[in-house]
């Protein structure tokens, strides 16, 4: 149960461990097992467990994945692109989503 004066502790993937007491927290940073995270005002606010590898638990970037739209570089100045999202399924054949597309319009136009 947690207590006022209790910290928080999770695992790297952010799951939960439990609380620990403000000793307890102190006594696992210093022996490096452990991640602080700080408040603005310089509270302790959470400990994290440390990756296997020794690695920072907190991912300070988001995962990139597919970029649907890019800066292009026009002669009149930069704009945004949109990447088709005409592709291939899974068995690597080609699928066109404009005929769904315009269906889901024109029922929205209908109704």
């Amino acid at each position: 149960m947690q207590t006022e004066k209790s910290i928080p502790y999770y695992a790297p993937d952010g799951t939960s461990l439990g609380f620990r007491s403000p000793e307890a927290a102190k006594r696992l940073i210093g022996g490096g097992y452990v991640k602080p995270s700080y408040g603005r005002k310089g509270h302790l606010k959470a400990i994290w467990l440390r990756k296997e590898d020794g690695g920072n638990p907190i991912e300070t970037h988001a995962h990139g994945g597919t970029r649907y739209s890019f800066l292009e570089n026009l002669d009149a100045g930069r704009c945004w692109k949109l990447r088709r999202l005409d592709r291939r399924d899974e068995d690597g054949v080609p699928v066109c989503t404009r005929g769904v597309f315009l269906q889901v319009v024109t029922d929205c136009l209908v109704s």
